[in-house]
C-alpha cells in the first residue's frame, strides 16, 4: 500500500529553550531530531512522498542530506493545525500518514502495524495503555477519577485515507473548530470508526532537554 508522509515540523522549541526549533537539535549521534524522524519513512518503499511542514530556510541550513523527488517542504501555519491543513495540500497518494517531527523513535514494527490496518479501514490511532491514574482537576482539587483501564495515551502517526482527513479539516476550519489532534477533527466530523493499533512506549516526543539524551 503506498501512502504520503506529512511531517509536521513548524516549531519555535520555545519549551525546550533552545532559541531554535527543536526538531534541529542533535541526538546522541549528531543528527538531528528531524533526520532520525524521517528516517523509517526514508526507508520504506511503501511511502512514495514526504512532506515536511517546516521553515524552508531552517531546513536547508541544518538537514544535509537530499532526496531528490521523495521530500517537499510545506510552510508552516499559526496553529499545528493549519501546518497540517498546509501539509495535506501537498498529498498525492490516496492514504496519509500525519507525524510528528519531534518523534524521532517511531518503529518499524509500528508502521508495519499502521499499515496493514489501514488495508481495511479508513482511519488509524497508534496508542499506549496509561500507566498512570488520570484525574480530572478542578480548581485546584480532583473533581473525578477516571478508570485507567479504559484509557490511552494517543501517538503518531496518525493514518487516514487521505479524503476523509481532508474533508474533516475543512469543515473544522470553516466551523472554526481546533483539535487536540489529528484524530479528533475525524471523531468530530465523519462517522468513521477509527482504529486504535498498539503503539510503543519508545515512541516519545521529544519535549523537554532531558529527552534529548535518549
Amino acid at each position: 500500500m503506498k501512502y504520503s508522509t506529512v511531517i509536521v515540523a513548524a516549531g519555535s522549541g520555545t519549551r525546550m529553550h533552545l532559541g531554535y526549533n527543536k526538531v534541529y537539535a542533535p541526538l546522541a549521534d549528531g543528527r538531528t531530531v528531524l533526520e532520525h524522524t524521517m528516517d523509517v519513512f526514508l526507508q520504506d518503499e511503501d511511502c512514495v512522498q514526504i512532506i515536511v511542514v517546516t521553515d524552508a530556510y531552517e531546513y536547508k541550513e541544518k538537514i544535509t542530506g537530499r532526496w531528490p523527488g521523495k521530500i517537499l517542504i510545506a510552510k508552516g501555519g499559526a496553529s499545528r493545525q493549519e501546518s497540517v491543513a498546509n501539509g495535506l495540500m501537498a498529498v498525492l497518494a490516496d492514504y496519509v500518514l500525519i507525524h510528528d517531527g519531534a518523534r524521532p523513535f517511531l518503529e518499524k514494527e509500528t508502521l508495519e502495524t499502521i499499515k496493514k490496518t489501514l488495508e481495511t479501514e479508513d482511519a488509524v490511532l497508534p496508542a499506549v495503555a496509561c500507566k498512570d491514574t488520570i484525574k480530572r482537576v478542578e480548581d485546584g482539587c480532583i473533581a473525578e477519577t477516571y478508570r485507567r483501564e479504559t484509557l490511552c495515551a494517543a501517538q503518531t502517526p496518525q493514518a487516514f485515507r487521505t479524503s476523509v482527513i481532508i474533508s474533516c479539516m475543512e469543515k473544522a476550519f470553516a466551523e472554526g473548530y481546533t483539535g487536540t489532534d489529528d484524530c479528533s477533527l475525524v471523531e468530530r466530523y465523519s462517522d468513521t470508526k477509527i482504529r486504535v493499533v498498539e503503539g510503543s512506549y519508545a515512541n516519545i516526543k521529544i519535549t523537554t532537554p532531558e529527552d534529548l539524551k535518549s
